[in-house]
């Protein structure tokens, strides 16, 4: 099955109606993780799913796939797989998790170590600048800072972030191809260019009220901890941080006057059990060993996995796809897709590759979604 077939086969089962990551993960695992054999499967099964799940699978619809494959085709977007050695580790252990996700920009970012930023859409003046405060000290430290991309706390600190020069994460509750709210389209382009733009939903989805709870669990999902800045009693921030405290991840929350209604919500959070927070430093400080243990994690991870990123188990130098990468780094900066056309190597094992010497201190990443060696 070459990789085109591979792609088809994805992209028609992540749009089959009825199905979700659920569905998908659990015909994947029956089919020993093969989407040709799962997809099989699921048309031998689809009268079980959504009334239109039959006539989908018999005969889907190529216009909508071959716009499908012409977002992949464009440089720095990816589908990135459940089945892949650098789908993020800490999102199979969330519910109902993702079988897929579609990347714009730097794929390689969700396996580094996040802290999401939320709050409220209305923030107040204070708030904002809370929000860029933590962010721009977060990224700073070294933390790649994840948000919803929404109006207010989270548009705040992605452009901190991204003002930092640092990197940023953007979950959406849209296609990978829209943006929501639409004044968000500049900055929205800039997390393409220096992070990473993420979605669960296929190109062409446009934005519903239901999309931004799944959008929230993998907010909290991908980061290892949560810090609410402002949030109303009925704040979308604070499903984020019960989907974060419900998945053992870190919820911290900023104090606020009890004049002002928005910080209602970090006060209940703080009463059930949020870390009252007062500076970026609490924040850096105590998700430390979640860290460490993360990039142990994904080391022994990659080591195991059967990418040529693993081949001699921890960097591989004598490796040639390693000498082939680290050849077509050179001495200057270079794009993934630099890299990709370079060496000849895939995005997905290219990503892998990459990370692992990141974890040796060969490799840096730099924003703009680029790569320089290391001396040494």
């Amino acid at each position: 099955m070459d990789e085109r077939d591979e792609l088809r086969a994805w992209l028609v089962a992540l749009r089959t109606p009825g199905l979700g990551p659920g569905g998908l993960r659990e015909a994947l695992a029956a089919a020993g993780g093969r989407i040709d054999a799962a997809l099989a499967q699921l048309r031998r099964k689809a009268a079980a799913l959504d009334e239109g799940a039959a006539a989908w699978l018999d005969a889907p619809d190529e216009t909508r796939l071959a716009a499908d494959f012409a977002w992949l085709a464009e440089p720095g977007h990816r589908l990135l797989r459940c089945t892949e050695a650098d789908f993020p580790p800490l999102l199979e252990t969330i519910p109902q998790p993702p079988a897929a996700l579609f990347v714009s920009g730097d794929a390689g970012l969700l396996l580094h170590p996040q802290v999401a930023i939320v709050g409220a859409r209305s923030a107040s003046p204070a708030g904002l600048e809370h929000a860029r405060r933590f962010a721009r000290a977060l990224a700073l430290a070294g933390y790649t800072v994840t948000s919803g991309m929404a109006d207010g706390i989270d548009g705040a600190a992605h452009e901190a972030a991204l003002d930092a020069g640092a990197v940023t994460v953007a979950v959406v509750g849209t296609g990978p191809d829209r943006v929501y709210p639409r004044k968000h389209h500049a900055l929205a382009q800039r997390i393409a260019m220096q992070g990473a733009l993420v979605s669960e939903f296929p190109p062409g989805t446009a934005a519903r009220p239901d999309h931004f709870p799944r959008r929230n669990r993998i907010i909290a999902g991908l980061a290892l901890g949560t810090v609410v800045v402002e949030a109303g009693l009925q704040s979308g921030s604070l499903i984020t941080a019960r989907l974060a405290g419900e998945q053992g991840r870190e919820v911290f929350a900023l104090p606020g006057s009890i004049a002002n209604p928005l910080a209602r919500g970090c006060h209940r959070l703080i009463r059930d059990g949020a870390r009252l927070v007062e500076e970026s430093a609490e924040v850096a400080e105590a998700l430390a060993p979640a860290a460490r243990a993360l990039g142990v994690e994904l080391a022994e991870r990659l080591a195991r996995s059967e990418t040529p990123a693993s081949a001699t188990g921890g960097g591989g130098h004598d490796d040639p796809d390693y000498r082939r990468l680290l050849d077509a780094l050179g001495h200057d900066p270079a794009t993934l897709d630099e890299l990709v056309r370079r060496s000849g190597l895939a995005a997905a094992a290219l990503s892998s590759m990459l990370l692992m010497l990141e974890l040796e201190g060969r490799v840096a990443g730099l924003p703009g979604n680029r790569y320089q060696r290391l001396p040494g």
